[in-house]
């Protein structure tokens, strides 16, 4: 095992044990004063004026939909090509999920897939910036605003990408974020809404902290606490005082991560150029990606197909991973497949693979990887 190259690892370290270390000399480890410090801190990092910590992306989405006013019944737009949770906040909410397809460079929705995909009930549209790549979130408002449909920016993977130089979600009226061990920025688990309307973040924070009229941190910190009302269902979405100060080590991290990463997926994109029937995912024209994954497209020219790749890699110890899913192809959704279907998606979803990605990996490491890249019916033998 000591030879294995996993697809990631996420960077923590002495900093990070410091951080978890004071919270619990603190004695308050619930959600508390190291949260809100995170929230005001991402938010500047991000240029948004509000956030609201959850725990995760998925319940960041799910409150995000709420505090839109997308209720039962309403159609919401969104990619098929994306961790089955993008749809399934829809679901939650009641919404009915669209399938739009992608562009079958980027693996982002745009104006003119999404245009394809409205209806009469569309209320929202859920643009994923997928894998890292920034999806061009001016291509899809500029068809969604003029309609008055709210556009969701599903930034899970986005921390550190940029979008027409600005970082990724600064242009959203709300985005929800990760913090998966998967994602560059970690807190575990843990998650973010960001919006730049005052309303929709107080209710947010109200909804994820059961709909109390005084938080828990409130009470706490008061000898003589109001008696709390609740005057909405709410969740229990809250992130803890724990997570929050990994949370901030990371985000002053955040900088030297997306550099390094560019750095290794430069090393990437520069072998695979040379490779008959591979591509490398690469930058946007409208930005630039932080790389959370580092994906290939497997084509019909390449010695081996998208699975004989895998194998390949698995065979030198190198753990790599199929691309992203599909979720129309999913039991709950196949019946939403569209009758003209998703071709993009479909192709997306079967002949891409993800390699591996962290902040640690050497050259030597990557050098493995490259060479089964450029020989993988070899490397099997």
């Amino acid at each position: 095992m000591s030879d294995r190259i996993n697809v990631m690892m996420p960077w923590l370290g002495r900093e990070e044990e410091e951080a978890l270390a004071e919270v619990i000399a603190s004695g308050w480890v619930a959600q508390g004063p190291r949260v809100a410090r995170f929230e005001r801190e991402f938010a500047s990092a991000v240029r948004s004026r509000y956030a609201v910590a959850t725990t995760s992306c998925t319940t960041a989405l799910h409150l995000a939909l709420i505090v839109a006013g997308i209720r039962e019944g309403d159609h919401v737009v969104i990619p098929s090509f994306s961790f089955i949770a993008t749809t399934n906040a829809v679901r939650y909410v009641g919404a009915h999920p669209v399938f739009a397809d992608v562009d079958p460079v980027t693996g982002n929705v745009t104006g003119d897939t999404v245009a394809a995909a409205l209806t009469p009930r569309t209320r929202a549209v859920i643009a994923v910036d997928q894998g890292g790549v920034p999806v061009d979130l001016d291509d899809v408002r500029a068809v969604a605003d003029p309609a008055g449909i709210v556009v969701i920016e599903d930034a899970a993977c986005g921390a550190g990408s940029t979008l027409r130089g600005c970082p990724v979600g600064a242009g959203a009226e709300i985005a929800a974020w990760s913090f998966h061990p998967r994602k560059l920025l970690t807190t575990g688990e843990g998650g973010m809404l960001t919006t730049n309307h005052q309303s929709w973040a107080v209710r947010a924070a109200h909804l994820r902290e059961h709909g109390m009229s005084v938080s828990a941190a409130e009470r706490h910190a008061s000898a003589l606490p109001p008696a709390e009302t609740y005057d909405e269902v709410g969740y229990n979405f809250r992130m803890t005082d724990l997570q929050a100060a990994v949370g901030i080590v990371q985000l002053g991290r955040l900088p030297e991560m997306v550099a390094r990463r560019r750095r290794i997926a430069a090393r990437y994109q520069a072998a695979v150029d040379g490779v008959h029937g591979l591509r490398a995912v690469t930058d946007p024209p409208h930005g630039t990606t932080n790389y959370q994954s580092f994906w290939v497209e497997v084509d019909d020219e390449y010695p081996t197909d998208r699975e004989g790749l895998l194998e390949a890699l698995a065979v030198a110890d190198i753990s790599a991973r199929r691309g992203i899913m599909a979720a129309h192809r999913q039991a709950p959704y196949r019946h939403l497949t569209p009758p003209e279907g998703l071709p993009a998606t479909e192709r997306l979803t079967d002949r891409t693979l993800i390699l591996p990605m962290f902040h640690h990996l050497s050259d030597a490491n990557q050098d493995r990887v490259i060479d089964v890249l450029r020989d993988p019916v070899g490397g099997r033998r």
